[in-house]
């Protein structure tokens, strides 16, 4: 089919990935890998981390807040520490390249981001390459609450079967496939980008 827009996710996807970031940090402190996703899950919407990410939590809050929640799961880590790791992930050219030849065949592009205030100064600089930049923070919604996919489509005036969609999170693809977008795990972005391109029709690097 032909689509309309492609949806990209940014840590992980457009930027570095944050998830090999915090990996590292848990090998360096010897805790096990994947604890603080754990925490993260484990604590639900109400956590710390989804407050976070949906605007309702200033970032001087977090810090304790989730510091808090990894003590009672058994482990001990600064917050602070974890997410400078986290704010030095940079951009992938490989997939500026790719977007950039996405939107000269008149594709839209948009992002769409799980985020905290204060990050839209690490990623002022991508802005001038989507058509729609869709941040958690601002919206108050998170993926994957299928909300803010919709207004994603919103913002580009497509329906969710016209566009495609890549996320490193498999939650966060399941709900976008719900919604009928066509989705992507990206792994290794030269791979994601080639399976792009084989749906897309031309190539991308």
């Amino acid at each position: 089919m032909g689509y309309r827009a492609v949806i990209f996710d940014l840590g992980g996807v457009v930027l570095d990935s944050p998830l090999h970031a915090i990996a590292r940090y848990e090998r360096e402190l010897g805790i096990p890998t994947g604890f603080v996703n754990r925490v993260v899950i484990g604590a639900g919407s109400g956590g710390a981390w989804p407050r976070l990410e949906r605007g309702e939590l200033p970032m001087e809050e977090f810090f304790g807040a989730f510091e808090a929640e990894c003590r009672r799961e058994g482990q001990q880590i600064s917050a602070v520490e974890m997410m400078l790791r986290i704010g030095e992930c940079g951009p992938r050219p490989v997939m500026l390249e790719a977007i950039r030849r996405i939107r000269r065949r008149a594709i839209a592009v948009a992002a769409l981001t799980n985020n905290w205030a204060g990050e839209q100064d690490r990623t002022h600089e991508l802005r001038d390459h989507f058509d729609a930049f869709v941040e958690s923070s601002v919206v108050g919604l998170r993926k994957p609450d299928p909300r803010i996919y919709l207004f994603a489509c919103k913002r580009l005036a497509i329906e969710p079967s016209e566009a495609v969609f890549l996320d490193d999170i498999g939650r966060n693809l399941k709900a976008a496939r719900e919604l009928g977008m066509t989705t992507l795990k990206v792994e290794q972005p030269e791979a994601a980008l080639d399976a792009l391109s084989d749906l897309l029709g031309f190539a991308l690097r």
